[in-house]
């Protein structure tokens, strides 16, 4: 039973090793460990600190970023309508380029048309003008053959003439 009930001579010097380590440790030991323990939570508090700036930067960034693809698809919506506008107009203005062109073409080929019948008509007529001067010529020919009705025709358009 001694080994369960311990004397007294024991736990003073068990006491008294126990106040000394105590003593020893806080004053060796004590302070390291709980300046290593400040420093570890000091960093572990910078690191938190950090990740919340990070984590704030990165929620930042990723608004930025929506705002930016926002504003290129904007950008970019724009320059799809501006270039339908631009091709539209280009088309518009060909078309009325060829209306132009087609007037001309038509206007230029009525003007030829009219000159070359007036020219077909001018033609004719002097054709026509021809045949009755080759044929006036064949029955004066014919009528002047005669001495006597050569005289009368003569006389005839000299008295014409006179009034």
């Amino acid at each position: 039973m001694d080994l369960l009930n311990p004397s007294q001579g024991l736990i003073f010097w068990m006491v008294l090793v126990f106040l000394l380590l105590l003593v020893i440790l806080r004053r060796f030991a004590w302070k390291p460990i709980l300046n290593a323990i400040k420093q570890r939570e000091n960093k572990i508090e910078h690191a938190l600190q950090l990740a919340e700036i990070t984590r704030a930067e990165m929620a930042q960034l990723q608004f930025d970023n929506k705002v930016m693809h926002e504003k290129a698809v904007r950008e970019r919506d724009a320059m799809l309508l501006e270039a339908r506008n631009i091709k539209e107009s280009i088309l518009e203005e060909a078309r009325l380029k060829a209306a132009e062109e087609a007037e001309k073409i038509i206007a230029t080929a009525k003007d030829s048309i009219h000159y070359e019948k007036m020219a077909a008509i001018t033609d004719l007529k002097n054709e026509l003008a021809k045949l009755s001067v080759d044929i006036a010529e064949k029955v004066l020919q014919a009528e002047l053959s005669d001495p006597d009705k050569h005289r009368m025709l003569v006389e005839r358009e000299v008295e014409r003439v006179r009034f």
